[in-house]
């Protein structure tokens, strides 16, 4: 059975989580991933969309399975610029905005520059505006305060800084004594961490999968277009995503989640039934679920044409697309799940 290697944990999520990665702005972020790639010793290829893909030749090449980890995040862009020098905002993906105000942030500008700001309310202070404590948090009444001297539109202007401009408010990682992760976008970077632990693992103790396996590093599924350009060969599908935790759920930070069916329609029974096997015979904390409002990458490939057998797992996510947290047991059960599913 694998191993887990905190050390190694530690010093790729704190290079992944740090990275700003949003939908669509995700190429620095790709290139930590492949510098792991480089130092574990595995061939790849960036897509013309970004996503990265990599080949791992196994024992039985009788068929070609994938699996994948979506590597973009949520995120924000400047949708115009104020008159008083704040920034209106427009989402990319489908954050929590409640749980954005107050959040420090950084300015992408499209000539290099980068600015710190702070994501706040319109009415943000409690001794001049009524509303300060009810307004509501949605998109339209939050804006970003810059930290620069700027007085209006122009000044900002002159910064460089214009519509369509990325803004990413900071990830906040933390791994506490107690095991909790803490940190924004644990979906999906926490899946994108555990498949490059596997090929690390994989390399340094001689092992490969049981088949012809293909590995996608996505960078659209927040925006639904993910895994659009899966190899039209493969058989199987197999995706690590968040595991969702809350109402009547049985979904928990310390287990590793299996979606039975999430709002696009079932997982393919027998490739869920054999991940359920899998976790009970090997004594994983696991849980089996039904995500309502809910779509991965195995949606998109199979609305992109594709004919395989899909399935999805991952560790349980506390409050997902705010502030999220997972456990490292949570973590180190999907790890296990992986290894067994894939490689055994």
């Amino acid at each position: 059975m694998i191993n887990f290697n905190k050390d190694l944990f530690l010093r790729i999520a704190k290079a992944v989580f740090n990275c700003d990665s949003p939908t669509g702005f995700t190429k620095n972020a790709s290139g930590i991933v492949e510098g792991f790639l480089d130092e574990f010793g595995y061939d790849y290829k960036e897509l013309n969309n970004g996503a990265v893909e990599v080949f791992v030749k196994g024992r039985d090449n009788s068929k070609l399975v994938a699996t994948s980890a979506h590597l973009d995040t949520l995120g924000l862009m400047v949708r115009s610029i104020k008159n008083n020098g704040a920034l209106a905002l427009t989402m990319l993906g489908s954050p929590v905005t409640a749980s954005l105000d107050g959040e420090y942030c950084n300015i992408y500008t499209r000539d290099g520059k980068v600015y710190r700001g702070t994501i706040q309310s319109t009415s943000p202070a409690i001794h001049v505006y009524e509303d300060a404590k009810t307004k509501l948090r949605s998109i339209e009444n939050l804006e970003v305060r810059i930290d620069e001297k700027v007085k209006n539109k122009e000044d900002v202007e002159k910064l460089g800084i214009q519509n369509g401009d990325i803004v990413c408010y900071d990830p906040k990682f933390e791994v506490t004594e107690s095991g909790f992760l803490k940190t924004r976008f644990i979906d999906d970077k926490a899946s994108v961490v555990i498949l490059l632990m596997l090929l690390k693992y994989l390399k340094d103790n001689n092992e490969t999968f049981k088949y012809d396996t293909k590995i996608y590093f996505v960078v659209y599924e927040e925006v639904g277009h993910g895994a659009a350009m899966v190899d039209k060969n493969i058989s199987e599908f197999v995706t690590l995503d968040m595991g969702c935790v809350g109402l009547d759920l049985a979904g928990s930070e310390y287990a590793v989640s299996i979606c039975a069916k999430d709002s696009t329609g079932p997982y393919d029974y027998d490739v869920t039934t054999r991940l359920i096997n899998l976790a009970k015979e090997n004594g994983l904390n696991y849980t089996v679920d039904i995500f309502p409002n809910y779509a991965s990458d195995i949606g998109v490939a199979r609305k992109a044409g594709v004919d395989f057998k899909g399935g999805l797992f991952g560790t349980g996510v506390s409050a997902s697309h705010g502030m999220e947290r997972t456990h490292l047991e949570g973590i180190i059960n999907t790890l296990k799940l992986t290894y067994l599913y894939f490689v055994k």
